[in-house]
């Protein structure tokens, strides 16, 4: 899972067409389907990603062998299911660390930070004088507000001498503040966490594409003293990273569609595949893989006839930036596009600290609602819920999954979510259980993200819920619109996707 903004056109498209009033879809009895997607087949199949994250140095990674056996388990699965199965490959910028980052403050006291490297940073090695943007706030708002780096005026030239910039965490792309930085001539980026609850530890993000320059991280705390000391007189630094980027690396989606349906109204129900270079991904997001994989077998042992035609899509590369989903969308042709139906998402469904987030489709609590049609399906997980005497409540669009380029393209789109490195609040520790104070998973991006970093009661309350929301829009006879109808936009204004990537943004 990837945190980014949402795009400018998007946020055009989602206030230029208000949301419909959310005339549910009609109820389809699912508890058959309910019933056979079990907690054990979920995990079923996540020991299976997790025996290819063994054989390949912990890793199911785009780009990597673990990605392609991960591609190749759930292609024999869908196929021995009696799906359709194609492989769509793609050209993507694969990137890893060869070796841990270094940060250590020279003079005038001597001291080693704990850092990291940002994704894409280039490798460097130097030793230079730290120069803070003009614009850090310290102490920070109690809302994030930092715009450290965002603007080139932001930065003061860099001297003659080698420099490093100091930047804040804020409100634009990690990648916007290193290319001011880069234009102002400075030879490395330090880059600290903001300062508020949950945005105050050691942070990594990703630049989404290969910079000229070493980059790193710092917490809050170490930033802020950091910045303190620069204010007091000259701070020396020296700043290593070791890097691989291969912009011209290979990776794919895997999509399966079901025999039946109607090829002319067509859900797309997807999960991405590949975990970061760091870790198995076994929640991250094998949990949402397993999740529809296991739907898609059971709906076909039950030999569910689909009235629509539903596919099922296992996207590579959204680890890099939703590159995956993206390529998927921008492939398909007028006509193509006109077909999507709705897109559900599933992305982080066994958080050990979980909430259950649904997509808030109709911007009731979030700056946005999402395109025509997805009111309606925040309301199809919610009644849901309500159904089932448990709670729900609502989570942004705010571009961090692989719903983004589907309603980027005005294709109307849901799913559920059960939390990534954000703090459960007390009141929702009162609601689900589970940890105040503590992320709702706590292995986000790390190596253990492993096969007991799972919440098998998120696992069985999710999965019924993704299953149900599966199977109604399969076989729903009405359409989101007052008049029964569902039709894909063919144009929408283009907007600039470059700030995608895990952790691209705030």
């Amino acid at each position: 899972m990837r945190r980014l903004a949402i795009p400018a056109g998007l946020v055009l498209l989602a206030t230029m067409v208000p949301a419909a009033p959310a005339a549910a879809v009609d109820e389809v009895n699912t508890k058959k389907l309910r019933d056979a997607v079990t907690v054990n087949g979920i995990l079923g199949h996540e020991r299976v990603f997790q025996r290819i994250a063994n054989q390949n140095d912990g890793t199911r990674a785009s780009g990597t062998p673990g990605y392609a056996a991960s591609a190749a388990y759930v292609k024999q699965t869908l196929r021995k299911a009696g799906y359709s199965v194609r492989e769509q490959t793609f050209t993507f910028p694969f990137y890893r660390e060869l070796e841990p980052a270094q940060l250590e403050q020279v003079s005038p006291t001597p001291q080693d930070y704990e850092t990291t490297t940002y994704d894409y940073s280039a490798t460097g090695d130097v030793t230079g004088v730290v120069v803070p943007t003009n614009d850090i706030i310290i102490p920070p708002t109690p809302e994030p507000s930092s715009s450290s780096g965002c603007e080139p005026e932001d930065f003061t030239p860099a001297p003659a001498e080698p420099a490093v910039a100091l930047v804040q965490r804020g409100s634009c792309d990690f990648v916007v503040k290193v290319q001011n930085a880069e234009a102002a001539g400075y030879d490395a980026v330090i880059v600290f966490n903001e300062g508020q609850p949950g945005r105050d530890e050691l942070f990594t993000g990703t630049l989404g594409g290969p910079v000229d320059v070493p980059v790193v991280g710092l917490s809050f705390a170490d930033g802020a003293a950091l910045y303190a000391q620069t204010q007091a007189g000259p701070v020396t630094v020296h700043v290593v990273t070791s890097t691989e980027v291969d912009v011209n690396a290979q990776t794919s989606n895997v999509l399966a569609d079901s025999p039946g349906g109607d090829p002319d109204k067509v859900i797309v129900v997807g999960a991405h595949l590949d975990s970061v270079v760091e870790g198995p991904g076994i929640n991250d997001n094998g949990s949402g893989s397993s999740t529809i994989l296991e739907i898609a077998v059971q709906m076909s042992k039950l030999k569910i006839n689909p009235r629509q035609k539903v596919r099922f899509a296992f996207w590579g590369a959204e680890e890099s930036g939703l590159l995956g989903s993206e390529h998927y969308v921008d492939s398909l042709s007028d006509a193509n596009l006109a077909r999507i139906y709705a897109n559900l998402n599933f992305d982080m469904v066994g958080s050990p600290n979980y909430v259950r987030f649904v997509y808030d489709g109709n911007g009731s609590d979030s700056e946005d609602a999402g395109p025509p049609g997805s009111a309606q399906i925040e309301e199809l997980f919610t009644s849901y819920f309500d159904s089932q005497g448990l709670a729900s409540e609502p989570t942004a669009f705010d571009g961090r999954s692989d719903y983004g380029p589907f309603i980027l393209a005005g294709i109307p789109a849901g799913g559920l979510f059960s939390g990534a490195e954000g703090v459960k609040t007390p009141e929702q520790a009162a609601v689900y259980g589970g940890t105040a104070g503590e992320p709702y998973d706590p292995c986000y991006h790390e190596a253990c993200d492993d096969i007991t970093n799972l919440n098998t009661q998120a696992l069985a309350e999710l999965g019924d819920a993704a299953a149900h929301a599966v199977l109604t829009l399969a076989r729903t006879k009405t359409g989101f619109f007052p008049d029964g109808s569902r039709v894909a936009r063919t144009a929408v204004a283009k907007a600039d996707l470059s700030h995608k990537g895990s952790h691209a943004v705030r």
